[in-house]
């Protein structure tokens, strides 16, 4: 690929921070609009029931695929690739038609007054799922020809559409809710798939006018998209479709296919322990669909920083490392200059996301009382479970970072018969996830959900860390040093800790303001005492946009 790939993972992964704080932002206030506007039960039947659906049908049917697509672009056959990719359709479908079913009539049926708002609901994600899986290989090409703005601006569009629809149905239908999220998933999910049918409409044929140097008619600004795409295989919209573009191989990659099938057991058992909380309260009767809303307010609210912030850095990071590291190749025998890069590359990505999820667990223990203070007023801090809720999800939130870069590195540079096995293990840790979800949340009620998440990242991120020893063994290359964090901040991480706890204790009760105010003040001291100890990661930083402004003032 003519564009570079460490510049853009970090340009991807800076732009879906920014996308994902402001998606999370408009869920937030929409969360709180929702409970205010039409109640709890509503908001666990959306949140929890029917969202749940639509990650089942889109991971279990994109992931394994996406994944396997992705690994290592440059020397693929883009013809095959996009005949793989087509396969998602169809699959979608079946799970669609499969788990519609489940959802509407073997899982514990709503309440009657939701019954017809709930079954369009259901039909509607799985309708919204199979329009999305048509977008895939325009969504494929996007990431690895680096489509950065692209996709930001058309994914930014789908939310505010999916947002502002079902704003505007709810003010003037408000007992219609569910309805409402249904039509606005189908119209968003419509208006994604024909925005990138468009864009590439538009942009192939201006792209072969510019690649035969007639290029005058064009301005500076619209030149930008084109340069450096000399490589870009694609030379009609057409292409995008099975078994149009030039192919002297066969219709489907062998090694493409099996590397897909390993991602597909993966997939399965990723799922479980991703929305393994959801299963649990969605097939048992432990919660109702009130209790399962008041835990998903504080679920998102504990996982902020890991949707908008790690999420992102965790999805760059895979790209890089499987553009930069070939599966099934000895270290020894691949370019040490690409192996340098992205083990300093894993070191502070490890470093950073560390130090991220310690400043979000000393801040989280003498914050929570006060963030749920003022997104759910004194009614959602009368019961001190979401409180309790919110404090448990801080410790989470630091093995969520770790397992998600590391994991990550792992998945991006294991071999075919290193996936098949970790399959396997994965099964283990799947096992172990929902029995001890089971048997806690008896035991602690919704606390054990997190319990038990914790436990199940623990042994993740142990697997990780031995892979990731054996592999750089015999060199001299330490990336899991970016585990390690420096003294000095854990003494600031220390002193936060106490008197933030004490500010809760003393002053809160007092001036809500003043607490902020307060941990305001020692959260800037401990940005600047780890600026300090990581100065030189900072000035490499500083010296990158630095020369990506000089390039672009060039």
């Amino acid at each position: 690929m003519g564009r570079n790939i460490l510049q853009s993972s970090i340009q991807n992964a800076s732009f879906s921070i920014i996308f994902q704080v402001i998606f999370r932002a408009i869920t937030f206030f929409l969360n709180a609009f929702i409970i205010r506007t039409v109640g709890h039960d509503v908001l666990g039947i959306m949140n929890v029931r029917l969202l749940l659906l639509e990650s089942t049908i889109l991971f279990l049917s994109k992931e394994p695929l996406l994944k396997a697509c992705l690994s290592d672009t440059k020397s693929q056959n883009w013809a095959q690739i996009i005949n793989q990719m087509w396969i998602s359709v169809p699959i979608s479908a079946l799970l669609s038609l499969i788990l519609s079913y489940v959802w509407l009539y073997i899982l514990s049926p709503v309440e009657e007054i939701y019954v017809n708002q709930y079954t369009l609901g259901c039909y509607s994600m799985a309708i919204s799922c199979v329009v999305e899986q048509m977008t895939q290989n325009f969504i494929l090409v996007a990431q690895s020809f680096c489509f950065v703005k692209l996709r930001i601006i058309l994914e930014t569009l789908y939310i505010l559409i999916r947002t502002f629809t079902f704003v505007y149905l709810i003010i003037y239908y408000p007992h219609n809710a569910i309805g409402a999220f249904a039509i606005a998933q189908i119209v968003s999910s419509i208006t994604l798939c024909l925005s990138y049918y468009l864009f590439f409409a538009w942009y192939i044929p201006k792209l072969n006018v510019y690649n035969k140097k007639d290029d005058n008619a064009f301005s500076y600004y619209t030149k930008q998209l084109f340069v450096n795409m000399k490589d870009f295989p694609f030379k009609s919209w057409l292409d995008f479709f099975p078994g149009h573009m030039d192919n002297e191989n066969a219709f489907l990659d062998k090694n493409l296919c099996v590397l897909t099938v390993s991602f597909a057991k993966q997939s399965v058992i990723k799922q479980i322990l991703t929305e393994g909380e959801k299963y649990v309260m969605t097939i048992s009767p432990l919660m109702t669909f009130t209790q399962q809303s008041m835990y998903e307010i504080v679920n998102n609210l504990g996982s902020l920083a890991a949707r908008f912030i790690f999420r992102p850095i965790e999805e760059s990071a895979y790209f890089y490392f499987t553009q930069m590291i070939k599966r099934n190749v000895p270290l020894k025998d691949q370019n040490q200059k690409s192996i340098k890069e992205s083990a300093l590359v894993l070191r502070q990505l490890l470093n950073v996301i560390l130090s991220i999820g310690l400043v979000i667990l000393v801040f989280g223990q003498s914050y929570s009382y006060t963030l749920l203070y003022l997104y759910g007023g004194q009614k959602l801090v009368d019961n001190i479970l979401p409180v309790t809720l919110l404090r448990f999800h801080s410790f989470a939130v630091v093995l969520l970072a770790i397992n998600g870069v590391s994991e990550g590195f792992v998945f991006a540079t294991m071999s075919n018969e290193q996936l098949d096995r970790y399959n396997y293990l994965m099964v283990f840790f799947s096992l172990l996830f929902l029995s001890l979800s089971y048997i806690l949340t008896i035991l602690f009620g919704p606390v054990g959900f997190i319990i038990a998440n914790c436990v199940n990242m623990l042994a993740r991120i142990l697997h990780s860390i031995h892979y990731i020893t054996n592999m750089y063994k015999g060199t001299i290359l330490k990336p899991l040093g970016g585990l390690i964090p420096r003294w000095k901040f854990l003494c600031i991480l220390l002193l936060s800790a106490y008197f933030t706890k004490m500010s809760e204790l003393f002053i809160l009760h007092t001036s809500v303001l003043m607490h902020i105010l307060f941990g305001g003040m020692f959260f800037i001291f401990t940005i600047m005492v780890w600026g300090y100890d990581n100065k030189e990661l900072l000035y490499i930083g500083y010296k990158k946009f630095k020369e990506r402004q000089s390039i672009k003032e060039e």
